[in-house]
């Protein structure tokens, strides 16, 4: 079976990702599950040079097809702070039990009309001969009033969905992977890595 290679160590993202890829013919694994060690320099100043940064350096490693994802949280407030820094924001070992904390203190009593905030998610696929594919989604919402949710990881506690009425911390998996950023842009990509797949059983 063919391998993709997705560009993360996160368990949680992870999950999202192959219960959303797991109808294609495709073994999807993670950057420890395929043996690779990595310290990718992140330096692109959008989404999408962030994406294509990580999948082009797994494709250059292991000679599989990559894909990777780069997302953050815009807050309006903040000037769409953390944005593409997110992951960075506050430091990288910095607890997001801390980062969320510094969130609400900073829109603590900042009205509901002003709380605007989005997760972006940019997915980037690369093959081995070189080409490269981007899809771009968003899921709007609010910063909450308070954390609340275990379901989630990252910003999830403190993202609101008014849709739902709850953070996406408190949305089950099935609920996550109809709405979230990640979900949408790897449904996007999907058609493209379905004719990837076509194409491949028509070689071989």
């Amino acid at each position: 079976m063919r391998k993709i290679i997705f560009a993360t160590g996160n368990e949680g993202k992870m999950k999202e990702v192959r219960e959303l890829l797991k109808d294609l013919n495709f073994e999807v694994l993670s950057l420890k599950e395929a043996g690779l060690q990595t310290d990718i320099k992140e330096d692109g100043t959008t989404f999408e040079e962030n994406a294509i940064i990580k999948a082009r350096t797994i494709v250059e490693l292991s000679g599989e097809i990559a894909l990777a994802d780069d997302s953050g949280l815009e807050i309006d407030y903040l000037n769409k702070a953390p944005g593409v820094y997110s992951a960075r924001f506050l430091g990288e070992t910095t607890s997001y039990d801390i980062k969320n904390q510094y969130i609400l203190d900073k829109l603590k009593n900042v009205p509901t009309e002003k709380r605007g905030a989005r997760f972006v998610c940019v997915i980037a696929c690369v093959l081995p001969d070189g080409q490269t594919r981007t899809e771009r989604a968003v899921i709007e919402g609010q910063i909450a009033e308070n954390i609340a949710g275990t379901n989630g990881f990252g910003y999830d506690p403190i993202f609101y969905v008014p849709e739902f009425s709850c953070t996406t911390a408190e949305l089950t998996m099935e609920q996550k992977n109809k709405i979230s950023h990640r979900a949408k842009a790897l449904n996007q990509i999907k058609p493209f890595l379905q004719e990837l797949e076509k194409s491949w059983n028509r070689k071989y």
